[in-house]
C-alpha cells in the first residue's frame, strides 16, 4: 500500500526518498552492536580481599619483628661505644678516635728518630773495641804471681790493638801491635794470640776481663 504523502510524488523520488531512513536505521543497529559491557571491580576484588588483608598482616609483623631485632643491635653497639670511651672524660667516639690518632702519630714520629739513633748508634759501634781478651801470664821465674797479660781489644771488623805487659823485679815493659782484619802487623807471642782468641770468640774475652777487674778489686781491698 501506497502511503497518502507519497500519492502525488513519482516512484523514482519516493525510493530515494526512503532510502536514507533504511540506512540510518543500519547503522544505528550496528553502532549499538559494538558498544562494550561495563567491568565490575567490586565483583573482581571480593575473592582476593581476604587474602590481601592477610598477607599484608603478615608483612606488617615481620617489619615490626625487624624493627626490634633492629633496636637491640643498636642499644649493644652502643653499649660497646660507651665501652671504648669510658674513662676518656666522656668524649665522643670521635674525639676518642682523633686523640688515638694524635697518639700514634707522636710516636710513629718517636720511632722514626728512636731509628735514626740506632742507625748512628750502630755505625759507632762497629768501629768500638766490643771484643777483648785478656791472659795472664809469668814469664819469668824470679816474680810471683801472674804480673806480666797480653790484652787484645778488636772492634767488630776485627781491627784493633794488642797489647803486652812484661813484669819484672827491675822494671815493667809495655809492647803494642795493630791488629787489621783480624791479621797483626807482626808476629804474635803465644800468650797474644790466645788473647786474640778470647776476643774473637767475645764471650770469654769479657769474662776474662771481668776476672781481671775482680782480681785487681780484691788485690786492693787487701
Amino acid at each position: 500500500m501506497r502511503p497518502s504523502w507519497a500519492a502525488g510524488m513519482p516512484r523514482a523520488v519516493r525510493v530515494r526518498h526512503l532510502a536514507p531512513a533504511a540506512g540510518s536505521a543500519l547503522l544505528d543497529c550496528g553502532a549499538s552492536g559494538r558498544r562494550a559491557p561495563g567491568i565490575d571491580l567490586n565483583a573482581l576484588i571480593q575473592p582476593y580481599l581476604g587474602a590481601t588483608v592477610v598477607g599484608l598482616g603478615v608483612l606488617l609483623l615481620i617489619v615490626l619483628v625487624a624493627l626490634i631485632v633492629q633496636s637491640r643491635r643498636v642499644a649493644r653497639l652502643d653499649a660497646r661505644l660507651r665501652r671504648i670511651t669510658q674513662g676518656d672524660g666522656g668524649r665522643s667516639l670521635e674525639g676518642v678516635l682523633e686523640a688515638h690518632l694524635e697518639r700514634v702519630q707522636e710516636v710513629s714520629r718517636e720511632v722514626d728518630a728512636l731509628t735514626a739513633r740506632a742507625a748512628v748508634l750502630e755505625a759507632d759501634s762497629r768501629r768500638a773495641f766490643s771484643r777483648i781478651g785478656l791472659v795472664r801470664f809469668n814469664p819469668f821465674e824470679d816474680t810471683g804471681g801472674n804480673q806480666s797479660f797480653a790484652l787484645a781489644l778488636l772492634d767488630s771488623r776485627e781491627d784493633g790493638f794488642v797489647i803486652s805487659s812484661l813484669h819484672n823485679r827491675s822494671a815493667t815493659r809495655f809492647y803494642a801491635k795493630a791488629m787489621s782484619a783480624g791479621k797483626p802487623e807482626g808476629a804474635l807471642s803465644d800468650e797474644e794470640t790466645k788473647a786474640v782468641d778470647q776476643a774473637r770468640s767475645d764471650t770469654l774475652g769479657r769474662r776474662a776481663l771481668a776476672e781481671r777487674v775482680g782480681e785487681d778489686r780484691a788485690a786492693n781491698d787487701h
